[in-house]
């Protein structure tokens, strides 16, 4: 009897005593980053002590293991459509794309304890929906070491930029190797933030701030969340920070080793987070802090920006929510879209820049001049920041893309952006723009397992086509315009064809013996003076083709009806037309 009395009254004992919320950051002084499992068991107790957080498997990774979202919702709403239609915004934080800049995943996790421990702090989630995806490279965060991170002042360890696929994934949004990306876009698609936000860590130059900031490249973004973006939001996170002790500068992307001689903006294409989101009309921002930071000062540092863009959000969600509706409905009426970009270098604003000395000293490895950054001279300049950019390439719209169904890779990808397609009911000719590949570079060597194609020059004709039932047809009348047109469009910097997926077009199929094609060339010209006049032109021009005999036949050959139409013809048309029998 006496033994269940105690029994009892430990049970009792400990029932009361109070949950241990200190992260492994906390509890190592700053030294240590969580790791995969342990952030993921912390969510999980989150979830279970608060009606307002609820974490879900939403899909697989490469690692075979599922990523997570963590939402954090006050009044219990998870239905993303339903916490829209109230009015609210949804703040998207991705956390250890690469996880050896590890500041992210830390902060993120004290800010979702913090949030409902601190009635101020959780106020500001009466009109903000908060979405955590609590570690995206979850591969690269099972990678853990000591060591990859060559630059960077601790933690004592942490994971790999590489997945498990050694795919850099800020590489990948839109080739979507990854399983990784392919959930990614679900998310993204279905939660539909107004404002994301990727935790990161920097590389480069020594200079004095601690975080450093990547926002969506207010030119790119456009309209009036590009407005808003430039004259409302950042200065105010610049404000905010601060005031918080930890003043901000854009992030130190120099055309050398000295940043004084000048900041670029940065132009993020749709390869990376922010271009990808910014196809959305989302406000994307990368937050960078600084390598050779201590580790704890570059965790409190994301922390108290995320509470930055939080309270900004909360007090500006009828401006965001209103200027995002704008853009998308011009989105969806928009007749040019850009293609590609380059800075205006004769555009600038002036920064005060807060440095340390450039010097040089003899390296005790080669003996020759080497650069250090002499912190015990710390200087302000003032510094040219390049942050106009101008379009290079610019497209009109078709009406749609009709693309067949071969190209099911393509299609996939257009699924998982939840694209609004259509089916064709019946097989059909029709007369469509269509593009032909006059020329293109290609990298040497493979890019995050691509190579890459640039500089991508075409020609366009109307041509009758034959279209099987099941080919799709992409209307361009939503807001998946500009996604639409930066993919399927070949000239895009990250277009679907810049990336492989259509590569088999560029092999030639049919050939011709030269002794056998020889009479049956002489018949040709016979019969062709504009064909003969033609080849003689062209001899003319080309001192390499007049010394050929080959070439010479392979130009006849290719102004024949022998030569084979689909050789360099891209499979995706531009449809100007009527209606079209779809479903």
């Amino acid at each position: 009897m006496l033994l269940t009395f105690f029994s009892f009254l430990s049970s009792l004992l400990f029932s009361t005593t109070a949950p241990d919320w200190n992260t492994p950051y906390e509890k190592s002084k700053g030294t240590k980053t969580a790791t995969y499992q342990e952030c993921i068991d912390y969510y999980q107790r989150l979830d279970e002590a608060y009606s307002e957080i609820k974490m879900s498997a939403v899909g697989m990774t490469d690692a075979g293991k599922p990523l997570h979202t963590v939402v954090i919702s006050t009044d219990g709403d998870f239905d993303p459509q339903s916490i829209h239609r109230k009015g609210k915004a949804v703040l998207l934080v991705q956390n250890g794309i690469h996880p050896g800049e590890p500041e992210g995943i830390d902060a993120t996790m004290m800010l979702a304890r913090d949030l409902m421990q601190n009635k101020k702090l959780k106020a500001q989630l009466d009109k903000v929906v908060l979405v955590i995806i609590p570690i995206y490279n979850v591969g690269g965060a099972l990678n853990r070491n000591s060591h990859t991170r060559t630059n960077q002042n601790g933690p004592e360890s942490y994971g790999f930029r590489g997945n498990a696929r050694n795919l850099d994934l800020n590489r990948d949004f839109i080739k979507a190797d990854s399983r990784n990306a392919l959930t990614f876009a679900t998310i993204f698609r279905t939660w539909d933030p107004e404002v994301f936000v990727d935790n990161h860590t920097s590389n480069g130059a020594d200079y004095q701030y601690t975080m450093t900031l990547i926002p969506t490249q207010h030119n790119k973004l456009g309209g009036a969340l590009g407005h808003l973006l430039k004259n409302s939001m950042l200065p105010a996170l610049y404000k905010g920070m601060e005031k918080r002790k930890w003043p901000l500068v854009p992030y130190v992307n120099s055309r050398g080793e000295l940043p004084e001689s000048g900041i670029f903006g940065f132009m993020e294409s749709p390869r990376y987070a922010t271009g990808y989101t910014a196809l959305y009309q989302t406000l994307g921002f990368v937050p960078e802090t600084h390598m050779l930071k201590p580790f704890d000062q570059r965790v409190q540092s994301t922390y108290d920006l995320m509470l930055e863009f939080l309270d900004f959000t909360a007090k500006n969600v009828n401006n965001i929510r209103a200027a995002r509706a704008k853009d998308r409905s011009a989105v969806r009426q928009q007749q040019e879209f850009v293609l590609n970009w380059a800075p205006d270098t004769t555009e600038f604003e002036l920064l005060q820049f807060q440095g340390y000395e450039a010097k040089y000293k003899p390296s005790e490895v080669s003996g020759q001049s080497r650069l250090y950054y002499d912190r015990k001279a710390p200087f302000t300049r003032t510094v040219k920041f390049f942050d106009t950019f101008r379009p290079t390439i610019t497209v009109k719209k078709p009406k749609a893309y009709i693309i067949p169904q071969a190209w099911h890779e393509v299609i996939a990808r257009l699924e998982q952006n939840q694209v609004d397609l259509k089916r064709l009911t019946k097989d059909t000719v029709l007369t469509t723009e269509v593009y032909y590949i006059t020329d293109y570079k290609t990298l040497p060597r493979p890019y995050e397992g691509h190579y890459l194609h640039t500089d991508v020059q075409v020609r366009q004709e109307q041509l009758p086509i034959q279209y099987f039932a099941g080919d799709y047809v992409v209307e361009l009348n939503q807001i998946s315009n500009r996604f639409l047109v930066e993919t399927l469009e070949p000239q895009g910097l990250d277009s679907y064809f810049a990336w492989n997926f259509f590569d088999s077009i560029l092999g030639q199929k049919e050939h011709f013996s030269a002794y056998v094609f020889e009479d049956l060339a002489a018949e040709y010209l016979k019969k062709d003076p504009k064909l003969k006049a033609a080849l003689e032109e062209a001899k003319a021009k080309d001192p390499a083709l007049a010394k050929s005999a080959r070439a010479q036949l392979n130009f006849v050959y290719q102004n024949t009806p022998h030569f084979e139409n689909t050789y360099l013809r891209y499979p995706v048309t531009r449809w100007q037309g009527g209606k079209l029998p779809v479903k």
